[in-house]
């Protein structure tokens, strides 16, 4: 199973124009969907489980801010 690092995707880049926020969030959507490709079921732990959540809630914040940033 390849190992993807906690820096290897910073989702702590500022992104500000609506374009660039949806090629942002599909970025990290798809470091996520490749992560969930190389885990096998059977073998992962609960800091795989552990990362996967936690990239899912940073994805959620970001969608929240871009989506407030949208309404000001």
């Amino acid at each position: 199973m390849e190992k993807i690092e906690r820096g290897s995707y910073s989702l702590g880049k500022s992104v500000y124009e609506q374009k660039e926020q949806l090629n942002f969030l599909y970025g990290k959507m798809d470091v996520l969907m490749k992560m969930l490709d190389t885990i096998e079921p059977e073998e992962a732990g609960v800091e795989e489980i552990d990362r996967i959540i936690e990239m899912l809630d940073e994805i959620e914040n970001k969608c929240k801010k871009f989506r407030n940033d949208l309404q000001i």
